[in-house]
């Protein structure tokens, strides 16, 4: 590929890369899992994957930096600071687990306060500077999730509990809200519709399996309340879904259940503790089940939902 060609001939340099195997971002980003602006940011800060340019500026990847991305992905998930990785790679090393502490506790802790004090501002702050750099399954798995956790064990029984409880979970709600309704403006296709089938006004686990969806490039409806038996037959007429979503971390009525998924005729899921109380009661059903977002992501990446458009 000729990246110093005239500006003229900008367009069919980029045509002909494409044809000869190159990816463009927006690809690599769908095979990968890791956004663009992260990509990005591995690239300016920490040189982990340098791709291409064309004339025009457009980046391009090749196989081998899709390996390393994955490689990028092996070091992380064994809880590597990103900005140690770089030497990891070109040194040859064979990922294997991390020896000492994780470099998500002092993130986590500074969280935690964050919550204990409140403080919008440096959560927003925290979480900000962690999504720049690691991709939002990794944040799902290493930082907000075990927040949550973290969180749920400092509730039991602690004055105040139901204040840092309704902050963070607003926060958490408004914070992927406003994420997802930027990523819809720019999402085609038939939507992954999820629905908060919990009594809980603010479901966490339902924005969590949301936002990971979306940063997987995936059309969202989100319906953050219980739809009634016959409403969601109706939901499904109208926005042709590519797949409905439940989520709920606490008990169902099972004897609704039937009824609720009458008419439905996509992919269905079942997400969160829900699953694990029900298994059993569950296996006959034409349902598929995750006991978290990350299995949820898991499933739908199973199902083939994440493929491009779906019509």
């Amino acid at each position: 590929m000729t990246l110093d060609a005239p500006h003229c001939e900008a367009d069919d340099d980029y045509r002909q890369a494409l044809a000869d195997g190159w990816l463009p971002i927006r690809e690599v980003a769908r095979r990968t899992g890791v956004n663009p602006v992260t990509l990005r940011a591995w690239e300016r800060r920490y040189a982990l994957v340098v791709p291409q340019r064309t004339p025009k500026g457009h980046r391009l990847y090749s196989q081998e930096q899709i390996e390393r991305i994955q490689a990028i992905l092996t070091w992380l998930a064994r809880g590597v600071a990103v900005s140690k990785v770089r030497a990891l790679l070109d040194n040859g090393a064979a990922p294997a687990a991390s020896k000492g502490a994780s470099p998500w506790d002092e993130l986590l802790q500074h969280c935690v306060e964050s919550v204990a004090r409140i403080n919008e501002r440096q959560l927003d702050e925290l979480f900000n500077g962690a999504l720049a750099i690691y991709p939002a399954q990794t944040l799902c798995e290493y930082l907000m999730l075990p927040l949550l956790e973290q969180l749920e064990w400092r509730w039991q029984g602690q004055f105040g509990a139901q204040l840092e409880r309704v902050f963070f979970h607003t926060w958490l709600r408004s914070k992927f809200g406003t994420r997802l309704y930027h990523h819809k403006r720019q999402q085609r296709g038939a939507p992954l519709l999820l629905v908060n089938q919990s009594e809980l006004p603010l479901e966490p686990g339902l924005w969590l399996s949301a936002w990971l969806a979306s940063s997987a490039g995936c059309p969202l409806e989100v319906f953050d309340w219980p739809l009634p038996p016959g409403e969601l037959a109706l939901a499904v007429e109208r926005l042709s879904p590519r797949a409905v979503l439940l989520y709920s971390s606490q008990a169902l009525n099972l004897s609704q259940l039937p009824r609720l998924l009458a008419g439905v005729d996509c992919p269905r899921l079942l997400a969160g503790a829900a699953a694990h109380i029900h298994h059993e009661e569950l296996a006959g059903m034409s349902l598929h089940l995750a006991g978290s977002p990350l299995e949820a992501m898991q499933c739908l990446q199973e199902l083939d939902l994440f493929n491009g458009e779906q019509a």
